[in-house]
């Protein structure tokens, strides 16, 4: 039986990165006939989401309500900007509180929260409104993040570990060094913030992961088992992915690396893109640039001023920045685009056949849908994390050594980009990714795993608002 149409309200977090993987789940929504109406948290603080960014987004998404709450300011304005973010978060409840009042009755049916919007949950504890979590990276993360409250307090702070690794349940061994940068000290505000939103994360009915079962089955495993929230229950975990952007948002002109691409041949060039804050030194774009002009390979990189000569108003000085020659040796085989390219279009692109990568999730599934093999260079956040799994337990990937260090030096770029396109090795990992690729599509499909879990996602919401009319008229 057809579910009838439902109204959610996304919440994100601070930041246009967890946005952009909320309007892939409002778009998901409106596809199943039901809508979405997506609320952001407009913070005087400096950490709100661009005006730009949410018109781009809202443009180009006219189904989808988007709504900027303003919010208070922080008092404490010294703070680390994690216990910053937290603060304008809970500061926005009563704002959130009033908006989800003065929503046309019925009102919304459920409300889906970014992980970091723990404090949401007293919002809609209130109100008598189902609250689930979207959680946006990979279910390896999700097993380690909810464990972590448990098993950090009896470890040292990862900061003094080193290379020591932490074992979670139904996760690869992590070395402490690649645990997110924000909890490598324990005693930090920092952590403290993020171990409090993680264990918070297990107080709602259910997570829905941008992941499916067939890529991640012992982690969504130990989930399930409850092996990574000893002594309390763990929210059921609903697989609804992958949800990727497919490229077609814009609207805008092609952009001029897309037409550089028709040219050149299937499965060729290797793109190096790394994400909306993605930064290097002076030193290292140069020791990037030597590699890729060693390598011999066809590149398409897209190159960010260094942080300490970043705003908002000025492009990256490429001919300063790069080997001096750099840009006329690669004359006719390379191309250098200032500060963006079009990722989801260009990871499409059949003449693309590396990706080097920070390791985001949203730009490692944009990579996995189209089968294209990655060298990873996790920068910040989670992404470290998603380097051990992306590696070691899916295949689908190569690590660059010295990332941990701070610099990745020439050699090692030639030496992982030819890994990649010109070995066995290489080949191996372009043939796993054609399963994989094939196992998301059907995850996806009509009758795949996804999709049935999106279905029983529905059913427990169905059940949620069951209970509450029971609750009610007890």
């Amino acid at each position: 039986m057809a579910t009838a149409k439902k109204t959610f309200v996304l919440y994100p977090s601070l930041g246009v990165g967890h946005l952009n993987p909320m309007v892939e789940l409002a778009k998901h929504l409106l596809r199943h006939g039901h809508s979405a109406v997506v609320v952001v948290v407009d913070t005087p603080d400096g950490d709100a989401v661009s005006a730009v960014a949410l018109a781009r987004l809202a443009a180009a998404n006219p189904s989808i309500a988007f709504r900027l709450l303003p919010a208070p300011h922080s008092t404490d304005t010294a703070a680390h900007p994690v216990k910053r973010s937290l603060d304008a978060l809970r500061l926005a409840n009563p704002v959130l509180r009033d908006f989800l009042l003065t929503l046309p009755a019925p009102g919304a049916d459920a409300l889906l929260l970014d992980m970091f919007c723990v404090d949401a949950l007293d919002v809609a504890a209130e109100l008598a409104l189902p609250a689930y979590f979207f959680f946006a990276s990979a279910a390896s993360d999700l097993a380690v993040f909810l464990n972590l409250p448990y098993s950090y307090p009896n470890l040292p702070s990862f900061k003094d570990m080193g290379e020591t690794l932490v074992h979670t349940p139904g996760t690869p061994p992590v070395r402490a060094l690649d645990m997110p940068l924000t909890i490598q000290d324990r005693e930090s505000d920092p952590t403290k913030v993020r171990l409090y939103q993680f264990r918070r994360m297990s107080e709602g009915r259910g997570v829905l992961v941008n992941s499916f079962d067939w890529l991640e089955p012992t982690a969504l495993r130990a989930l399930a088992d409850g092996l990574c929230v000893p002594g309390r229950p763990t929210p059921r975990v609903f697989c609804i992915g992958p949800l990727v952007n497919d490229g077609g948002d814009g609207g805008e002109k092609r952009h001029e690396c897309l037409a550089w691409l028709d040219a050149q041949p299937r499965q060729s060039v290797v793109f190096l893109c790394f994400g909306s804050m993605g930064a290097f030194s002076a030193a290292q774009l140069k020791e990037i640039a030597s590699g890729l002009e060693s390598s011999g390979q066809l590149f398409l990189w897209a190159v960010r001023s260094p942080p300490e000569e970043q705003s908002e108003s000025t492009e990256p000085d490429i001919a300063r920045l790069l080997p001096a020659g750099f840009l006329e040796r690669t004359r006719g085989r390379g191309m250098v685009v200032k500060n963006w390219a079009p990722q989801a279009e260009v990871v499409r692109h059949e003449a693309v056949g590396a990706f080097v990568t920070h390791c985001g999730w949203n730009s490692t599934l944009e990579a996995f849908m189209s089968g294209l093999p990655m060298i990873c260079w996790p920068l910040y956040a989670e992404q470290a994390l998603n380097k051990v799994f992306m590696v070691e337990e899916m295949r689908i990937a190569v690590a660059l050594e010295g990332y941990e260090k701070g610099t990745v030096n020439a050699e090692e770029v030639e030496a992982k980009v030819r890994l990649v396109m010109e070995t066995e090795e290489g080949k191996k990992l372009r043939e796993t990714l054609v399963v994989a690729r094939k196992m998301a599509l059907d995850a996806i499909g009509d009758g795949g795993s996804s999709e049935t879990a999106f279905a029983e996602f529905l059913g427990d919401l169905e059940n949620s608002s069951a209970e509450n009319s029971v609750d009610q008229a007890v």
